[in-house]
């Protein structure tokens, strides 16, 4: 296969390119250049149709990563330039160019915040403008099935993706808990559903050729869900440590980030601390994916082994390299 993996040079994208070399020729398109894959990156922003146009030729298969993801970006609108209008312009320079497969990563972003465990049919009902961006992108896609008449797509709605060389949300909370300083917010008994990169690149290998008329769809997640008490456990037994027993009550947790949102605000400064992390931290994020696992697929890694791989990687050994992903 000749494969086009937009949105390639992160860290998502840098897990599955070895595994893509082996299945065929594999172009990275990104605005920026891939830090273990230079020689195959093209440096192209999606919002730019005309470059797409150009350049998306004589591919089998668009895997589809792109996206603006934060918790801050600014202004808001740049979610749908480039979620949304970066989507509708893939496809159309996969029209001009005859591709007929795609891959795209949307988020369990979709569904909000505390929902009781949805599936891939659960109503939608995203709280913030990444959820709302994502939605909008999928219904892009699917409304590209029908006119397509040998159009293909798979929709992968990962929870949150975590994995060795990752700075984001999962990244600051294992390094805080590890301190051995963490202060808990909240009882710790949300249940939060996870996805370690080392799976979720495997079921992208296992997905590929399975692509059908009718538009796959999946949730992502690496089950058992696990606590925030129970994730406190793991990384208390792996690092071999005590942590303080201390939490501190929602309602004054969630009050501090108001009052960090405030600072933040005034100062212009980017603050690791905000009301919408506090309230995430503290949401249970449960998700199903009984339809992946019956899907035939097994995952490499159980979640706890990804959990003890990760922070192996990045607390309890010396590396020479210093590449790392920023994420939220």
């Amino acid at each position: 296969m000749n494969i086009c993996v937009i949105g390639g040079s992160g860290f998502v994208g840098s897990r599955l390119i070895p595994e893509l070399l082996l299945m065929g020729k594999v172009s990275v398109f990104d605005k920026q250049t891939s830090p273990f894959f230079p020689e195959l990156t093209q440096i192209i922003d999606i919002r730019d149709k005309v470059q797409l146009e150009i350049n998306l030729k004589g591919f089998d298969l668009v895997i589809h990563l792109a996206a603006e993801h934060k918790d801050d970006v600014y202004p808001a609108s740049l979610y749908y330039d480039v979620n949304v209008t970066g989507t509708k312009n893939i496809l159309d320079a996969m029209v001009l160019n005859s591709i007929h497969q795609i891959i795209f990563f949307s988020s369990v972003a979709v569904f909000g915040l505390n929902k009781p465990n949805p599936d891939e049919n659960y109503p939608k009902d995203p709280f913030n403008h990444y959820g709302k961006s994502k939605l909008q992108a999928e219904n892009v896609i699917i409304e590209w099935l029908k006119t397509d008449r040998q159009g293909n797509a798979v929709i992968i709605r990962p929870t949150v993706i975590f994995g060795e060389r990752n700075r984001g949300n999962v990244y600051t909370l294992l390094k805080q808990i590890s301190s051995g300083k963490f202060m808990q917010i909240g009882k710790g008994d949300n249940k939060k559903s996870m996805a370690y990169v080392g799976n979720i690149v495997d079921f992208v290998r296992f997905i590929i050729g399975k692509v059908n008329k009718d538009c796959l769809i999946y949730n992502y997640i690496d089950k058992p869900d696990i606590t925030i008490n129970e994730l406190i456990k793991v990384v208390k037994n792996t690092m071999n440590i005590q942590i303080p027993q201390f939490k501190i009550p929602y309602f004054l947790g969630y009050t501090a980030g108001k009052i960090f949102d405030f600072v933040a605000f005034i100062t212009g400064r980017k603050l690791s601390i905000s009301s919408v992390r506090i309230k995430k931290f503290c949401a249970a994020t449960q998700f199903d994916s009984s339809k992946m696992l019956v899907s035939g697929f097994v995952p490499p890694y159980k979640l706890i082994e990804g959990l003890e791989r990760t922070m192996n990687f990045e607390f309890m050994q010396k590396r020479d390299d210093d590449v790392i992903f920023i994420s939220e």
